[in-house]
């Protein structure tokens, strides 16, 4: 982890207006957040509220079209695209709703994957993808290919790739949307451990029972934020946030 300051991610009025045809879509209007490292933070909103474009953001698949973002002291809202890729490699390891593995690679082999792009020797790699995988209690799965696993071993291998750079940032979007309830929990626990490892975990969900497991939950609504809040204990313990 690059810094010692406490604040990870800051933006600062983020707009993103896409151009469709004639018209100007305002999917971003103003929004301005700040996340310290190792919090546990969800976004949340309806389809089509801006939460994606500003997880995409966050996570530097896009550019705003203006505004500021801070990343770990670096304004990424200046860089190019060979420099966003370098930051989206050493800071950012993401988690997506459909796994996104390479079907005929070993589970070992898939979680090694961000390491080839860094530079890392084989046996550097190796090494880091069987420590991932035992991170997530799947030591012993390390040769099997995602048609031998379940969903949920899955989530693992990619929650494994996620962490095996130990980046700045852990964000998952719609982590546990592919999987049945009891395989959701397990994974919602496994980022639970994971936070308390240290961790920084943005979560992107629309729905509630999921966000519940941060610590903190910025709505998104029409673009902008809505709501900012804690969630209590009472709405951990309920599993539910009003």
């Amino acid at each position: 982890m690059s810094s010692n300051s406490s604040t990870l991610i800051e933006t600062d009025d983020l707009w993103k207006i896409y151009e469709m045809g004639t018209e100007q879509v305002q999917a971003l209007r103003g929004v301005s957040v700040t996340i310290k490292r190792g919090e546990y933070v969800a976004i949340m909103g309806p389809s089509g509220s801006g939460k994606s474009t500003l997880m995409n953001l966050i996570g530097c698949l896009d550019t705003p079209t203006r505004g500021k973002y801070m990343l770990n002291g670096v304004d990424v809202s200046l860089l190019s695209d060979d420099q966003l890729a370098v930051i989206r490699n050493r800071e950012i390891g993401f988690v997506f709703q459909t796994f996104n593995l390479l079907s005929r690679a070993t589970a070992l082999h898939n979680v090694e994957l961000p390491l080839i792009y860094s530079g890392d020797s084989k046996e550097d790699r190796h090494n880091k993808a069987v420590r991932a995988l035992e991170m997530v209690e799947l030591g012993d799965r390390m040769k099997h290919q995602p048609n031998q696993l379940s969903g949920g071993q899955r989530q693992r291998v990619a929650v494994a790739r996620a962490l095996v750079n130990d980046p700045s940032i852990v964000l998952a979007d719609e982590p546990t949307g592919n999987l049945d309830s009891k395989t959701g929990v397990e994974i919602m626990n496994l980022f639970g451990r994971l936070h308390e490892q240290g961790h920084t975990i943005i979560l992107v969900t629309h729905e509630p029972d999921i966000a519940a497991h941060a610590d903190r939950i910025i709505t998104i609504f029409d673009g902008c934020v809505s709501r900012d809040s804690r969630v209590t204990e009472e709405e951990k313990r309920q599993g539910r946030v009003a």
